[in-house]
């Protein structure tokens, strides 16, 4: 098939997510820890338009030059880009001989632990999948995302799930109403293997045993409810983040910033996956929107926006 009988370009959506509660157990034999989480869908997106060319190629965008530049610097355009392997990994399992220009451009903060390159990657699959009109069904690219990582399924869907096993094992959670964040993200990310490496040695050195935690987890029944019940109040005494501690420990400006949050009226403040992003759980738009203010005049860099929201999707074509 000739490039000229594709749509001229594909531009999927996908949205950045926060971790509402993440419990860490054991390492498994294959490096990877059990996880007991709850991904929300939040509206901060990355963009991805997928262009027809005969090769694979990709470029970078912010919102700005200044962030343009940025991720100039901390973006790889190779193999490395989970966008690029998606793009290649939809060609290889459907025997697409030609290739694609995909042009991101990123909201969501790199290595802030929002699963800004698992979105690129979900919003990747969906537009090769339309643009060379390969006809994946939504299995096929549930069973390619799990292969590319394990936030991508997720963000392949978005909107409110339990994440089990790696956290790529997925449930939809029964959850109603809005639910208001204020996000406050950071100029440089973390590596999110390092900060999993600083928990096991937190734990070691605190004395945790080879089977404490467990090697399988279990989201706690109140996040649950409160979830079901679109209570913010009720929420915010449950969240939870282990990954939090090594966080702080790498990053101790972050505990500052969590007290000034709380300070400003949030319900809650914790970590947001393996950090630096702070999340901040609100009561209300109102709020959120005060306590946006009340941090952006302490300099830091803060965002307002809601969950859950749909995951990756077509915006147009």
């Amino acid at each position: 098939m000739s490039l000229a009988a594709f749509p001229d370009s594909v531009h999927v959506r996908a949205p950045g997510k926060i971790n509402v509660y993440l419990g860490v157990g054991g390492r498994h034999d294959d490096g990877y820890h059990a996880l007991a989480t709850v991904f929300q869908a939040v509206s901060l997106y990355e963009d991805v338009t997928a262009y027809p060319a005969d090769d694979f190629s990709l470029s970078v965008f912010g919102t700005d030059a200044a962030s343009t530049a940025l991720f100039a610097d901390t973006v790889p355009l190779d193999d490395r880009n989970l966008a690029m392997r998606a793009a290649k990994l939809v060609a290889s399992e459907t025997g697409y001989s030609g290739g694609v220009h995909l042009e991101v451009r990123k909201s969501v903060p790199v290595a802030g632990g929002m699963g800004g390159g698992s979105a690129d990657a979900a919003a990747a699959l969906v537009a090769c999948d339309a643009l060379w009109e390969t006809g994946l069904s939504p299995q096929q690219l549930d069973e390619l995302a799990g292969r590319l990582g394990a936030d991508v399924p997720f963000a392949l869907h978005g909107g409110t799930a339990i994440g089990t096993g790696r956290g790529d094992r997925l449930n939809p959670a029964l959850a109603r109403g809005r639910f208001d964040w204020v996000l406050v993200t950071s100029d440089e990310g973390l590596s999110t293997p390092a900060i999993y490496a600083g928990l096991d040695d937190h734990r070691a050195r605190n004395g945790a045993l080879a089977d404490d935690p467990p090697l399988s987890l279990d989201v706690p029944i109140p996040v649950l409810q409160a979830l079901r019940a679109g209570d913010p109040h009720a929420l915010a005494l449950c969240m939870h983040n282990d990954l939090g501690t090594p966080a702080l420990l790498e990053r101790p400006v972050l505990d500052d910033i969590i007290n000034e949050g709380l300070e400003a009226g949030a319900l809650s403040g914790i970590v947001s996956g393996s950090g630096p992003t702070v999340a901040f759980l609100c009561d209300a738009p109102e709020s959120a929107q005060y306590v946006q203010s009340d941090l952006t005049a302490r300099g830091r860099t803060a965002v307002h926006v809601h969950g859950a929201v749909p995951g990756a999707r077509i915006i147009a074509r």
